[in-house]
């Protein structure tokens, strides 16, 4: 599968697996930790600006996360923002000890597979809403985030290609059906039928390791 779009997803995904539990390169560490001392310095002086500068700098890297799971441009960037709702409300800088982007990657996955499931019915909506609104981290969760990203990528890639295109413009780049139709020289309908029926194979597909991961 090779989409340049998932580039930096993937990396970032790896990166956070990559340094749950192996070596990380000292040269990576030293500047992670230029950032977040940068960081935790600016909101000492001024919580306001440093929650400014905490969305700047991983706003899209944590959007472009999201989006690989619940595979929908818009609802990645709602998830993302309520995290950084939560993260402000709750002054949540004074709270956290580990590192702030470990915590919002992690959130991340969290709010993202806590949505998957209620999007296939296997929780209900108020739960949805206490864990979209919870800054509690769910380790229990990385093995089956790994099933669920490996299923969407194998899912989206054994997709027909002009279905595979059509899908990733609407739903991870945000163009429109028209803007898609100009794009590939297609109809609108053409452009619906394709997206209706990647949706319908996605869900297929992640029924079922949900069904399993229950």
């Amino acid at each position: 599968m090779n989409l340049e779009l998932f580039d930096d997803s993937q990396n970032e995904y790896a990166e956070q697996k990559e340094s749950a539990g192996k070596i990380v390169p000292l040269e990576h560490n030293t500047r992670e930790q230029d950032r977040e001392f940068f960081i935790r310095k600016t909101f000492e002086e001024d919580p306001a600006k440093g929650y400014e500068l905490l969305f700047r700098t991983y706003y899209t890297a944590l959007c472009s996360h999201a989006v690989r799971f619940v595979y929908n441009k818009e609802v990645a960037e709602d998830l993302v923002a309520e995290i950084f709702y939560n993260f402000w409300k709750k002054s949540l800088h004074e709270q956290i000890t580990s590192s702030f982007r470990a915590y919002l990657f992690t959130s991340v996955r969290n709010k993202c597979f806590t949505y998957i499931k209620w999007e296939f019915e296997k929780i209900h909506n108020e739960e949805l809403q206490d864990d979209l609104t919870s800054n509690l981290l769910l380790p229990d969760h990385i093995m089956e985030f790994d099933e669920l990203y490996l299923q969407i990528e194998k899912t989206i890639s054994l997709l027909p290609p002009q279905c595979q295109r059509v899908f990733i413009m609407s739903r991870y780049e945000g163009k429109s059906y028209l803007e898609i139709a100009e794009k590939l020289g297609i109809s609108g309908k053409a452009v619906e039928a394709h997206i209706s029926k990647a949706l319908g194979i996605l869900r297929k597909s992640l029924k079922n390791i949900l069904f399993l991961l229950k």
